[in-house]
């Protein structure tokens, strides 16, 4: 069983069919259908059910897909780790949600990558969810995430507890008279917008417009132009690019929310990932 097998077994799984598979990985499609059937011989079973729009997995398949990870992710820590021994400085993958890629992560990528030149050194960005997920399958060596995180395979620590203030373009007198509110917002999986729900509901407001978005300064702008309101850490109306955005306090019982820097209990701890710790543990983020 090849590794290569395996990447091509795991595009499939990610893009849903063979030609997605092909595209994503520039391959013809007669290449991923051979190799996927070399892969469904030499294992004796079917790794995915075929339907009209694309392709599912088997329980066989599950199973291999567990593994292949895994096997992946061994593979790809082990060329680090050469790579290091080699002083050719290895590879580092940071995951991080939005606001916190804008407001804290450019000092600290600055720092890292003075310090470690030889380092290739990659951010990945999306909501929480989304990056513990990565964090999980073994797609980024370590991240920030909002809030807490609760598995048993996820190291853990906070970073900082952050206090959620309201942007809006005018300010509330009443929230519980508003009417048509409108909440501009990441993707479904962001820590912040479950939060925003969570203070609306605490005024019993439940019936409300969302607008989804996938970058800070959009949302801000929207907010700037009137479109609604949406939460975010205090931090960010201080950053100067931010200054003139008046904002609202929010109840002390919903109004904070911890920052946490997480990575997966079996990640190697190569020299980058030690050096890049380090440099997170003593970093002041206030």
């Amino acid at each position: 069983m090849e590794t290569s097998s395996l990447r091509i077994f795991l595009s499939v799984v990610e893009t849903g069919s063979v030609s997605g598979a092909a595209k994503q990985l520039n391959y013809v499609q007669s290449n991923v259908t051979a190799r996927i059937r070399q892969l469904e011989e030499e294992l004796g079973v079917a790794l995915f059910i075929r339907k009209s729009r694309g392709m599912s997995l088997t329980s066989e398949g599950r199973v291999l897909k567990e593994y292949a990870e895994k096997i992946l992710y061994l593979v790809r820590q082990a060329s680090k780790a050469v790579n290091e021994s080699l002083d050719l400085g290895g590879e580092l993958i940071v995951g991080s949600m939005e606001t916190a890629a804008a407001i804290y992560l450019p000092i600290i990528l600055s720092k890292f990558h003075k310090e470690n030149a030889n380092v290739n050194l990659s951010l990945l960005t999306g909501t929480s969810e989304e990056i513990i997920l990565k964090v999980l399958e073994h797609k980024v060596d370590c991240a920030f995430v909002g809030g807490k995180v609760n598995h048993p395979d996820i190291m853990q620590y906070k970073v900082i507890e952050e206090e959620l203030v309201l942007f809006n373009k005018k300010p509330f007198s009443s929230i519980e008279e508003s009417k048509n509110i409108t909440l501009l917002v990441f993707r479904e999986g962001c820590a912040y917008r479950a939060h925003l729900k969570h203070w609306l509901s605490y005024y019993g407001i439940r019936q409300y417009k969302i607008m989804e978005f996938g970058a800070l300064d959009t949302i801000l702008g929207c907010v700037e132009a009137g479109m609604g309101l949406t939460i975010l850490p205090r931090a960010v109306a201080e950053r100067p690019q931010y200054a003139h955005f008046k904002v609202q306090n929010l109840p002390k019982e919903i109004s904070y929310i911890n920052t946490s820097f997480i990575y997966h209990k079996d990640t190697a701890l190569t020299n980058a990932m030690k050096s890049f710790l380090a440099l997170v543990e003593k970093t002041n983020f206030f």
